[in-house]
């Protein structure tokens, strides 16, 4: 990994930038989920609409409680017990957290990546990381910086070069209150 590059990444995505990034399966696009202007850019750029909400990554679990409600004993142990892992859990957001982050819903998406890459990116920036396929909403997500950049030509300011984890499936989506798989990985 070089250092470089993510110090790069790093200095983009405080900056208020749109970065692609390899993920577990696919190229992702992210950026600071506190920037409004930012997280309603690449939504544009996807040509996603706001109510679908939003997946964050994180490198630990401290890195997403500003975003959920406090979770009772067994419900963290049960997310943790995951980490990290290509699981995104649905969990109750917290009240403050903006709808263009949950969409319509009162939950929000959150993983702690098992990613390398992902995992130093979020430590270097001390947070978590909107986390979305790299693609135009509906069509196949990049699977490689060279299709990131031809799908978004230079919309995206920074590719962090990078391999992926090459499971192949997106991450798996399961509504932690309940256990019901609403995306199968």
């Amino acid at each position: 990994m070089n250092q470089w590059h993510l110090k790069q990444a790093a200095l983009h995505v405080l900056g208020g930038n749109i970065l692609a990034y390899p993920t577990e399966a696919v190229y992702g696009l992210g950026c600071d989920p506190y920037n409004a202007e930012a997280v309603l850019h690449l939504l544009q750029l996807k040509q996603r609409p706001v109510h679908k909400g939003l997946i964050l990554v994180a490198a630990n679990y401290d890195q997403l409680e500003p975003f959920i409600k406090p979770l009772n004993r067994t419900l963290k142990q049960k997310i943790l017990a995951n980490r990290p892992s290509p699981i995104t859990w649905l969990l109750p957001a917290h009240p403050e957290v903006p709808r263009y982050l949950t969409g319509r819903h009162s939950s929000i998406a959150v993983r702690i990546s098992s990613h390398t890459t992902i995992q130093t990116l979020c430590l270097k920036i001390n947070q978590a990381l909107v986390s979305t396929s790299a693609n135009i909403s509906s069509r196949p997500p990049a699977r490689s910086a060279l299709t990131v950049r031809a799908i978004f030509g230079q919309k995206i300011d920074y590719i962090l070069p990078g391999k992926l984890n090459c499971s192949g499936k997106p991450s798996e989506i399961r509504d932690a209150l309940n256990d019901q798989i609403i995306r199968p990985g």
